[in-house]
């Protein structure tokens, strides 16, 4: 009776460490993104116009729709003009777009990205502009935030800038998503503690 009962134990024990790990390695994509490095960096005086301005996360965006809803980076100046086409590329963790500067001076870098976990993270940063050659491309700013040519909304309700993050309802696709996964780290669990428990009977004395 003893053995059975030490063995009922270690299949416990192991079960629960099973269902754990694998609710561990679940557990990171139920986080918010934050903000890893970006180009310019903040706070920092760009020198040279790099090819496209960027902003890194610490986990793998989610574009359900794989046309960047939802995502925004957009680049304004001290008068509130806005620099660039407003298109965003999403690839992976990060998102980018076409660099385009004015006048020297202090810009702002507003950003929005759809979280792993479904929610909507915008946030903000400065840097100063301050080509080191005189003859540097100036671009022509905007009172109005760039639509990529018409593709998005950046002046709905849902218009990035915030200066924390937030948060908006799950969509139903993402939602459909989270089901899913919670289901299949469910169904291992199960199949876990079943699969040892029949073991533990067929092998009773």
């Amino acid at each position: 009776m003893a053995n059975r009962a030490r063995r009922f134990g270690y299949l416990a024990f192991a079960a629960f460490v099973a269902t754990a790990a694998v609710l561990g390695l679940a557990a990171p994509a139920q986080a918010h993104n934050y903000l890893v490095s970006s180009t310019p960096a903040a706070g920092s005086v760009l020198t040279e116009l790099p090819a496209e301005f960027s902003v890194t996360t610490n986990d793998l965006l989610l574009d359900i729709n794989g046309n960047g809803t939802g995502f925004a980076l957009q680049i304004r100046d001290e008068r509130g003009l806005y620099y660039g086409d407003g298109c965003v590329t999403v690839a992976g963790p990060g998102i980018s777009t076409t660099a385009a500067l004015g006048a020297p001076g202090r810009y702002t870098v507003i950003w929005q990205v759809i979280s792993t976990d479904g929610h909507t993270v915008s946030d903000q940063f400065d840097f100063t502009w301050r080509p080191s050659a005189a003859s540097a491309k100036v671009s022509t700013g905007s009172r109005t935030a760039p639509d990529c040519h018409g593709t998005l909304a950046p002046n709905s309700s849902a218009q990035p800038g915030s200066s924390s993050p937030t948060t908006r309802s799950v969509t139903a696709d993402t939602l459909s998503t989270v089901l899913w996964i919670g289901g299949a780290v469910l169904a291992v669990g199960i199949a876990v503690v079943v699969t040892l428990l029949v073991t533990s009977r067929t092998k009773k004395p």
